[in-house]
This record gives structure tokens, sequence and C-alpha cells, in this order.
């Protein structure tokens, strides 16, 4: 895979991030490097059967299989959580920032993110616990004491901004638990002893998510989809969380959720699981047991040794199943790579999206409850103090691919990715847009640049160019003549 030559390649100056106001006909680049000298840059492009190597010295082939029968899922976008943390740091900043920062999140001129999760109520990056109907500890199974509260109408109105800058914005809501009378122990924190559904409030309990809904409906914030809880398999003391077995869940959701939904006329969707790749008989179990409203598993990344391949062998058993990667953190202690390689793999193995934890925080990675992550920074912070926020490196490495791959954007079958194990590594995804353009995301590791070929199935030729060391290149390419 290596090659010496003598030719003089001059690289990419790094310039501001760019804003793509239609599809190209003609090769474009841009790149985003761990140091952020390069950030959603305009880069050398890439050539058709041509192009100067100069000196780049290693090389790397790809092969795309453009043709019909290479058509993998199609996708619906990407982006991260939004947390109470996200909308607390949000609203400490000026009218001015706010605006600004909302432009680079859900713009074209930004990142153009577009698929997004929010906490239903408290989450460990909230800076309390609470639920939409804590009704101070009573039973209140009619729901008397439902409430958003300040920091849910907070939530709530941020959404609403979001959409407002994103038309096509998909959002998926997610409980850590609900109201802690609900629960078997009666507490939301504190223990994990009974830290289960009371079965009597099991009417009660379908009857919160039809209000929160209707409530955020009439707030402009319009949610798509759901899951009945975050990480089912996670009971901790020290934030909101519940337990819920597989059989339990494809329960509530057939018998409960999904009829309280479809008598209340609501057309929200209910996705599965929301947890981990080696747990992959509980989102079968929730597919067999509540196929009258589930179609669509979500998917975590904190599985000791995680493998995506898992998505593949769900696709196979489950063709028509939509898959998501809906959590995934980053933080200082995660590579610069982090977001790159939760996005790349899902969508090389049958995802539809891929999704952050967590948009925004402080500098201090909070405000949270003091349990669950603690480290967990945003894709973008905010210095509370001078009113500022920094997009982080995360933030780019996921631009990479959310920002270039349009909704709607078929995945390509293709060859030549490999990890060598030891933090090297080449990997690459490749879609058919809408208009017919393609653009291919690669994430190179290695500390030197890299002089790529990309073959096409379909006889177009092979297209060549650079992809910057330690970063993240996306190709733009017109439409095969």
């Amino acid at each position: 895979m290596f090659l010496l030559s003598f030719a003089l390649y001059i690289p990419a100056i790094a310039a501001g991030p760019i804003a793509l106001k239609s599809r190209q006909t003609s090769p474009q680049a841009f790149a985003s490097s761990s140091d952020l000298s390069l950030a959603l840059s305009s880069y050398n492009a890439p050539t058709l059967n041509g192009g100067n190597q100069g000196s780049i010295s290693k090389t790397w082939q790809l092969t795309v299989d453009d043709t019909s029968s290479g058509k993998k899922q199609s996708v619906t976008g990407f982006g991260a959580a939004i947390t109470d943390s996200t909308v607390t740091v949000f609203n400490a900043l000026s009218s001015s920032q706010q605006s600004q920062l909302l432009q680079d999140l859900f713009s074209s001129d930004g990142v153009n993110f577009s698929l997004m999760r929010h906490t239903i109520a408290s989450s460990d990056l909230s800076a309390n616990a609470y639920t939409y109907d804590d009704a101070n500890g009573q039973v209140d199974t009619s729901l008397n004491s439902f409430n958003l509260g300040a920091s849910g109408n907070a939530m709530t109105a941020f959404i609403a901004r979001a959409k407002a800058v994103q038309p096509d914005f998909t959002l998926l809501g997610t409980p850590w638990s609900p109201p802690g009378w609900m629960k078997l122990d009666n507490v939301l924190t504190g223990t994990t002893v009974n830290n289960n559904l009371n079965h009597d409030y099991v009417d009660s309990y379908a009857q919160y998510f039809v209000k929160y809904l209707q409530t955020f409906e009439s707030g402009g914030a319009h949610v798509d989809a759901i899951t009945i809880q975050n990480e089912p398999l996670n009971s901790q003391s020290g934030y909101p969380t519940m337990y819920v077995y597989a059989d339990e869940e494809a329960g509530l959701i057939q018998d409960n959720v999904g009829p309280a939904l479809q008598n209340a006329g609501l057309n929200t969707k209910i996705w599965a699981y929301d947890h981990n790749t080696d747990q992959p008989s509980y989102p079968q179990t929730v597919i067999n047991g509540a196929s009258s409203f589930v179609n669509t598993v979500a998917w975590h990344c904190y599985a000791t040794n995680n493998s995506w391949s898992v998505l593949t062998d769900f696709h196979n058993s489950n063709p028509s199943v939509t898959q998501y990667m809906t959590e995934c953190w980053t933080s200082p202690q995660t590579s610069w790579n982090q977001a790159a390689d939760f996005t790349v793999g899902p969508l090389q193995n049958w995802a539809s999206g891929a999704m952050a934890w967590v948009l925004g925080t402080d500098t201090n990675y909070g405000p949270n409850t003091g349990g669950g992550c603690t480290t967990c920074r945003g894709l973008f912070t905010v210095d509370t103090s001078a009113g500022t926020y920094t997009l982080q490196v995360d933030y780019y490495m996921l631009g990479q691919f959310s920002k270039f791959i349009p909704r709607g954007a078929s995945v390509l079958d293709g060859t030549g990715s490999y990890d060598y194990g030891n933090g090297q590594k080449v990997e690459a995804v490749a879609t058919l847009n809408p208009d017919n353009t393609r653009t291919i995301v690669v994430e190179n590791t290695f500390d030197q640049d890299i002089w790529l070929s990309v073959t096409m199935q379909s006889g177009e030729g092979t297209w060549n160019g650079p992809i910057t060391a330690n970063g993240v290149t996306t190709w733009l390419l017109p439409p095969s003549t």
C-alpha cells in the first residue's frame, strides 16, 4: 500500500466552515483534523482517473458499489441529545450568541443536524432529578399534577427554536425514569432495590406519555418517536433510571403505551430497546412481542468490546426493521475520532443515523446530578461566566457526515475499510444522494496523509485524491455520466 513519489504536493489551506447551498456539479472535498487546523475546511478535491499524488507515500484503495444492487439503507440524519444541561448553558448566552449557535447546529451553513434526541424530564445531565408528575411523592393516577415545570418548558422552547431553523427535524424522546410513585420503590433516585415499574399504574404510565407528547406539541416541539425507557438494563441509584425486562417492555408497548397513543390520535412511533449491542435478544423480544407498534431499534455504544456488526446480524434477521445509533458519549477522555467512529461504524452496518451524547454542557461538563456521567462533554461547551461558546472537535467530526450526507441518501455497499486494531485505521462510508450526487466520508487515524483511490463499480472509473492525516475528509462527487 505504499508508493513513493517525488512530485510536490501542496496541502490545503485551512478555511472556515463552508455553506453548501446546493448539490455540486464538480468534485469537492472538505476536511476536519484532530488539531482543528482544518475545521470543515475546503480541501483538495479528488480527480476522476487522474490526479497528482505528489509526495504522499501512503496509498489506500476502496471500492464503492454505486450500482442499483449496491444500495442499502436510507439515511434519516445525524445529531445529538438535547438535555437539561444543553438548554441551561444555551440560555446563559446572549441573544445574538444563541442565534449564531442555532445556525451552527441546525442550518446548512452549520452542520445541519436533523436527527435529535431529548430527555423526557431529567437525566444525569440535569441539575436535579425530577419528572413531569412528581406530585410531592403522592400517587396521582389521574395525572392532575402533570406539569412540565421550568425545565420542561425551557426544553420545549429550545426544541421549537431549533425546529424553526431546521425544517427537516426528527425528534426522539426518551425518559430516564417515570415518576417515583409509579415504581415499586416509590422513589425517583436513591436505590436500585425494586427499581421497576409498579404494574398497578400501567394505565397512568401510558397516559404520562400521551400528556407529555400533547404538551410538547402545543409548545411547538413535535416529537416523532419515543423509546419507553433509556437503557432499560441499567439500574443506578445516583440518577434517574428504571430496570425494564425485555418481555416487560414488549408487553408495555403492545398492551398499554401503543394503544394509548393510538387512542389519543397520536402517530408517534415507538422504538425498541435504547441500550447496548451486547444484548440483541432484547430488541428481538420487543419486535416479536410488540410488532403492532414497533419497527425500529435504538442502540448505544457502551458494550465491552462493542461491535457494530451486531446491527448487520440484526438486519439479516429483520430486514424490514430500521436501526439507529441513539447514544454514544464524547468527553475529554475519548479520542478525537470518537464521533467519527460512532457514526461510520453504524452506517456501515445498516443504521439510518447516529446521535452523540450530549449536545451541550458547560466547561465543567454539567450541570449534572453528580451521578451517571460527570465527564460527558457537549459538542459545544459554554463558558457561563464569559457568555461564550466553543465548538468541540466532536462537533466537527460529526459534521463531516451531517453536513454532507442529506436526508434520503442511500448508503452504498463497499470494500476497503480496515482497522489494524492498534489505533490505526481507515474507515469509509459512501452514499448516493437524492439528486444523484455521491458523498464519501473517510476517517484516517494515521499520522500521515494518504492518497486514496476509490473505484466505482458502475464503471465510471476511479476517483483519486488526498485524505488528511488524523482527520476526517469528505468527498462530494457529481452525478455519474
